[in-house]
């Protein structure tokens, strides 16, 4: 997915996550993010944008990382501004800089264009959280869904990953196979070989172990752990403690 159109669907879901939480009461539990209020989830979108549009700018590790809780998103009636603000300030900072530029990002040295995936990927499902506290529709294009699946796959075999999260070490196996298969368009297909998790692009061949099937949508929200599988969205056939396995190991 080019730059142009990472940078659209980053506004397309800030903008999505600012009306579903616009009404909303401040204090009201996110179902979906349970120890924190709707207020926290607002102030952690805003914040996590201008946190990397600075580390854009600097060009270096930050600090520290900032803390949800210390957000301050201001009265309600001004979220939708400063979140799209928040955006903006992201994508500026990212034109700046140029997004082939290599930056600092917690799995070493990438092209600055990983942090404007990383933000798209984590407005999205926020995006979906935020819906879910409020009542509001959710939606997201087909492409930014998968592309914030291909995103979760990445990070997932990248080296590194395991030191970063250590519970990724039990995905390892002896070759089993999941598959992912949206209705339209390619697949996802994950292999459990022994030295570590592999995964490839394209058609879900018939022999995979498991496969879960349904809208692009939904196994991104399958993938984030927000939509369970017996939820009557997705299809699994196969062996599906296998993915409920995979499932509770691995977090986009």
């Amino acid at each position: 997915m080019d730059v142009e159109r990472l940078e659209e669907g980053l506004r397309e879901q800030t903008a999505g996550f600012a009306r579903a939480a616009g009404g909303g009461d401040p204090q009201a539990i996110v179902p979906t993010c349970p120890e924190w209020p709707l207020r926290v989830l607002v102030g952690h979108i805003g914040q996590a944008h201008r946190w990397t549009a600075e580390l854009l700018r600097k060009g270096e590790p930050p600090l520290s990382v900032p803390d949800p809780w210390q957000a301050e998103p201001g009265a309600p009636e001004t979220w939708e501004e400063w979140l799209r603000a928040g955006a903006e300030d992201l994508i500026g900072a990212l034109r700046e800089t140029g997004a082939d530029k290599e930056m600092w990002t917690f799995l070493g040295p990438r092209p600055g264009v990983f942090w404007l995936r990383r933000m798209l990927a984590d407005t999205a499902i926020h995006h979906y959280d935020v819906a879910a506290t409020t009542g509001a529709a959710f939606g997201i294009a087909g492409d930014l869904a998968a592309d914030v699946i291909t995103e979760g796959m990445e990070m997932l075999v990248a080296p590194g990953a395991v030191q970063l999260k250590p519970e990724l070490v039990e995905l390892r196996g002896q070759g089993e196979r999941l598959g992912l298969r949206p209705r339209s368009g390619d697949g996802w297909v994950l292999t459990r070989a022994p030295e570590g998790l592999r995964w490839e692009p394209g058609p879900v061949p018939a022999d995979v172990d498991v496969v879960v099937s349904g809208a692009v949508a939904d196994l991104m929200l399958v993938c984030s752990r927000r939509l369970p599988l017996d939820a009557g969205r997705v299809e699994v056939t196969g062996d599906r403690a296998l993915m409920d396995h995979w499932l509770a190991r691995m977090a986009f």
